[in-house]
């Protein structure tokens, strides 16, 4: 079988990461599958694994903005996936606008379903974004012939907001890049912990309207004024009017830069390096399909406290203690569980690594083409 994959319009973020980590642990013996086929940019194409039977297309339309690719998937991708003989169509994108069947999409970005956290972004150029992709992936969903979603809550979530999905549905969640799996950390008593050796919270992720690193840093403020030696790494990119307001949340609580250290955007290949000599990890995000960085830390080895919404609480399972991510107090109380008990860090940490172990990319990349070639099928 011949699939072609639609990469057209992505560039990178979990897209990206979606299409190099399933090209790179497919293993083709236990399919019947030919080649694959990628359409997409030059510049994405370069950070795709080379393999015997992927080939890629750039065509010159694929290399410009957004309007270019659009119209490209929408006028000739159908045309060029018939001439390279393709069976099926795989869009990880979401959206697709063209005339080839049968096709499989993805849905891997919840917020344009989410009407409370799309409307935090109200008139701004990022609102109609999410606007334009609710529209566009609701139709490719009910188009879709087959449609994948990462977890169950987002399954539900989708579902009850779109009514007529027509096709096959099927739930895969992504895996865990094996770099970040290590040995669990052993726990210290709170006591062994001073000024001059704090003890590390870390949260990784996008500083953004529904990550709310403002109310944990003001959560930690409160259990510093109890007298908890606690400091706290923040590291991601950022949204610039989410940037302000941690800007602001840093300048009221931590004026001196004695605890809070936030380090911008890490090279992903140095990660695993701050999850291991971190103490506790931190995730208040209000809105996730799949919590890949999640996913991270509790493959690391971290005790995790964590966002009570989304579907946080279905992949960390028993593994942690959740909270309310918008109230800084609730934030306070489950991280002081953790701080007061080394035996807790120590029995979370264990339970989430253990359900960590269920993740991989691996079996993500089996079950996504054997759906894949299902639908191609049929």
């Amino acid at each position: 079988m011949i699939i072609g994959i639609d990469a057209s319009n992505i560039s990178s973020g979990g897209g990206l990461t979606n299409i190099i980590e399933l090209i790179n642990s497919l293993d083709i013996s236990g399919h019947h599958i030919e080649k694959i086929i990628i359409w997409s940019s030059a510049s994405t194409i370069k950070k795709i694994p080379k393999k015997e039977f992927v080939l890629f297309r750039s065509p010159k339309m694929l290399n410009g903005n957004l309007l270019y690719r659009t119209l490209w998937q929408l006028l000739y991708l159908s045309k060029e996936a018939r001439n390279e003989k393709c069976k099926v169509l795989f869009i990880p994108g979401g959206s697709y606008f063209g005339n080839f069947k049968p096709f499989v999409t993805i849905s891997q970005n919840l917020l344009p379903f989410e009407r409370k956290e799309y409307t935090r972004y109200r008139w701004s150029i990022k609102y109609l974004k999410f606007i334009f992709l609710r529209f566009t992936q609701s139709l490719s969903f009910q188009r879709a012939d087959g449609l994948i979603f990462l977890t169950e809550y987002a399954k539900e979530v989708i579902q009850n907001d779109i009514n007529k999905i027509h096709g096959e549905v099927r739930t895969i969640p992504h895996g865990i890049n094996t770099r970040f799996k290590s040995i669990p950390k052993t726990s210290k008593d709170i006591t062994v912990y001073s000024e001059s050796l704090q003890f590390r919270l870390l949260y990784v992720s996008t500083v953004d309207e529904y990550k709310h690193q403002w109310k944990v840093i003001e959560a930690i403020n409160i259990l510093r004024n109890d007298g908890f030696p606690l400091s706290l790494d923040l590291v991601g990119s950022y949204y610039k009017p989410a940037l302000k307001k941690l800007d602001r949340a840093i300048e009221k609580y931590d004026p001196k830069s004695k605890w809070v250290n936030y380090h911008g955007l890490i090279d992903y290949h140095k990660l695993d390096l701050i999850y291991k000599s971190s103490d506790l990890g931190i995730f208040a995000s209000s809105c996730e399909n799949m919590p890949i960085i999640l996913l991270e830390k509790m493959a690391s080895g971290l005790p995790i406290a964590c966002s009570n919404l989304g579907p946080m609480q279905e992949v960390l399972n028993k593994g942690g203690l959740f909270f309310n991510p918008e109230d800084p107090n609730d934030i306070a109380k489950v991280v002081k569980k953790y701080l007061e008990s080394s035996e807790l860090r120590n029995k979370m940490s264990n339970i989430s690594h253990n359900l960590a172990s269920k993740y991989s990319w691996s079996r993500c990349a089996n079950d996504t083409f054997s759906f894949i070639i299902d639908i191609g099928n049929k």
